[in-house]
């Protein structure tokens, strides 16, 4: 039954119709063309076959009308018998009357109807003829004999171009309309005939055109399958034909831009799996519909999550923006995601997907991790402050003092020299400040070159040990773990030796009476660490990561008053650095502290340090 439905709704029942249609609608023109000519044909036949036997009728009964004008009697006798005799001769004709020129009639062939000779004709066609010396015809329903169609002719009967009489004819022309009528019965049966043959004529040619259109449809069908190794048979050069060329054509392009389209969905993908900036993406409701790993990692939402959610509660600011704000958010909105144990801070930017048109289809967030531009623009700004702090407070006391002298102060014999080795003092530790800051300057810039030669560590180590145990506090003391083997790295003497000063000279100022200072040199396969450690105060265990950082102390009055710059330590990891190893401090509050440092290290013949 669904066959036989989508066959009643298929191109090719349409086709097959639209030719029977046409068939139908020439036959019917033919048809009604060549019957009507052909009953014209027929009438006009037997009128004329009528009207031709009628001429040697009309020449006798002219004859005798002249011959017996003054015996009406033997006039009508004659014609009587003319009539009878020509009726004969003519199957056709039901009857012949003879009216003479008064309208009286002479004769009849009907011999039923005698009895109308000699009486007045009221037959309007027989005036008129009189009247008017003219021929006259009509073609009515006889209802007294079935229904039959007969023909009526008046032909008037001259004399030197006088109407003597007319000639009344009654002829049976049913025959020629059932000739006719059988004519067209086999036109219909022929018609029929001919619709049968065309309508499977026309669904054979149809398959012809329905076939390549099914081929197409079931090609469109596998292309929206993603199938796209079909093709289209080609069965000719025709429209249709050319049209399966350009329909494999399409699907050869639609491949090709199918893997095009893939291929670029790929490297989004690929792009945006491994962009460093997080992605999310909405719909035109705000719901996210894209989020990329970096995105989920930033934020710490799962992809099963955020998917379909509204990204205000995705990036949890529900509470001060609505998605119609974010259309219209061109500056960035910046996420503190901070917690007690760690600094978090996103930047987020947004930007409107629009078409053409200005349809709005979403919004698209770039999240950007700022956590270390923070860290380092506070670094900038705190190393502002405590350059500015640190030059404040001995200028200022510089300035006091000079003006105590200018005042007059460098008359008192035992005041000016004391302002003036303060001031002194003071100019030096500006000078050390600025001189550490360089050096960290030209670090960072990487314009401070190594100056590096093999040196044995051990007696490089025991000497700068030797010089501030010179120089020590007679309560303190220095004990060393270094063994006497020879170790021979390749290093910048004069910079590690600053970052030995460093070291031992804040162990050494921290360091309590009574306390002890270690030295410790271990050597590895492929490094060295060196360890100092003191018996100070110690330093919390949050302020460790600090200890490296630039004006960074711990006690800063006790430090400042130490004559300490707060770039030592700095300065000592910036060198560690740069020789390629590694700095940092454990400690135990009110067990002392210890600082290590790694250098790189590898065997070499005794004959090539020599």
């Amino acid at each position: 039954m669904q066959k036989i439905k989508k066959f009643f709704q298929s191109v090719q029942f349409r086709l097959v119709i639209i030719y029977l249609l046409l068939i139908l609608v020439a036959m019917q023109v033919i048809g009604a063309y060549f019957v009507r000519e052909l009953e014209g044909q027929l009438e006009k036949n037997f009128q004329d076959s009528i009207k031709s036997s009628t001429k040697l009728l009309d020449y006798n009964v002219r004859e005798e009308i002249l011959k017996n004008s003054d015996n009406s009697a033997q006039l009508q006798t004659d014609i009587r018998e003319l009539l009878v005799d020509f009726a004969r001769n003519n199957s056709s004709l039901d009857e012949v009357r003879i009216v003479d020129d008064k309208g009286k009639i002479l004769g009849t062939s009907d011999m039923d109807n005698q009895g109308i000779v000699g009486q007045k004709s009221t037959t309007p066609l027989i005036k008129r003829s009189l009247s008017l010396n003219t021929s006259e015809d009509k073609i009515y329903m006889d209802d007294s004999d079935g229904n039959k169609r007969v023909w009526v002719n008046v032909l008037p009967i001259k004399n030197k171009d006088e109407v003597i009489g007319v000639i009344y004819l009654v002829a049976d022309i049913e025959s020629v309309y059932t000739q006719v009528n059988s004519i067209t019965s086999i036109f219909i049966t022929g018609t029929l005939i001919a619709m049968v043959i065309t309508a499977v004529l026309g669904i054979l040619l149809s398959r012809t055109i329905t076939k390549p259109l099914i081929d197409m449809k079931r090609q469109a069908y596998a292309m929206a399958r993603g199938n796209y190794s079909r093709k289209v048979k080609v069965y000719g050069l025709d429209e249709i034909g050319q049209l399966a060329e350009s329909f494999n054509s399409l699907t050869r392009k639609v491949q090709e831009a199918q893997a095009m389209t893939e291929g670029e969905r790929r490297k989004l993908s690929s792009v945006l799996s491994y962009m460093t900036d997080g992605v999310i993406a909405t719909d035109r409701r705000g719901k996210v519909i894209l989020i990329n790993s970096p995105a989920e990692k930033m934020l710490r939402v799962p992809h099963e999550s955020a998917n379909g959610e509204p990204i205000i509660d995705v990036l949890d600011i529900g509470d001060s923006y609505q998605f119609e704000d974010l259309m219209g958010q061109e500056a960035t909105i910046t996420l503190d995601r901070s917690t007690v144990e760690e600094r978090y801070i996103l930047r987020v930017n947004f930007s409107v997907i629009q078409r053409e048109t200005g349809f709005v289809n979403g919004v698209i967030a770039v999240l950007h991790d700022i956590t270390e531009q923070e860290k380092v623009d506070q670094e900038r700004r705190d190393f502002v402050s405590n350059v500015s702090h640190e030059l404040r407070t001995p200028l200022t006391s510089m300035h006091s003092y000079l003006e105590a002298l200018s005042d007059g102060a460098w008359q008192d014999p035992e005041l000016a020299p004391k302002f003036l080795e303060v001031t002194q003092n003071e100019t030096e530790r500006m000078i050390r400040l600025v001189n550490d800051l360089l050096k960290l300057s030209r670090m960072d810039g990487e314009r401070e070159q190594l100056d590096k030669s093999f040196v044995n560590f051990t007696d490089f180590f025991n000497h700068i040990i030797d010089r501030f145990e010179m120089m020590k506090k007679d309560s303190i003391k220095f004990k060393r773990f270094i063994s006497k083997e020879p170790v021979i790295i390749e290093l910048d003497e004069d910079k590690i030796m600053q970052v030995l000063d460093n070291i031992i000279s804040n162990a050494n100022k921290y360091s309590p009476d009574g306390g002890q200072i270690s030295f410790f040199l271990k050597k590895f396969a492929n490094h060295i660490e060196v360890a100092i450690s003191d018996e100070g105060l110690g330093i919390p265990k949050e302020d460790l990561n600090k200890v490296f950082d630039r004006f960074f102390r711990v006690d800063k009055a006790r430090s400042r008053e130490m004559g300490g710059t707060g770039l030592g330590l700095a300065i000592a990891k910036e060198v560690i650095r740069a020789h390629g190893g590694d700095i940092w401090a454990e400690s135990n509050r009110g067990k002392g502290t210890t600082v290590k440092f790694t250098l790189p290290y590898s065997d070499l013949p005794e004959d090539d340090w020599e």
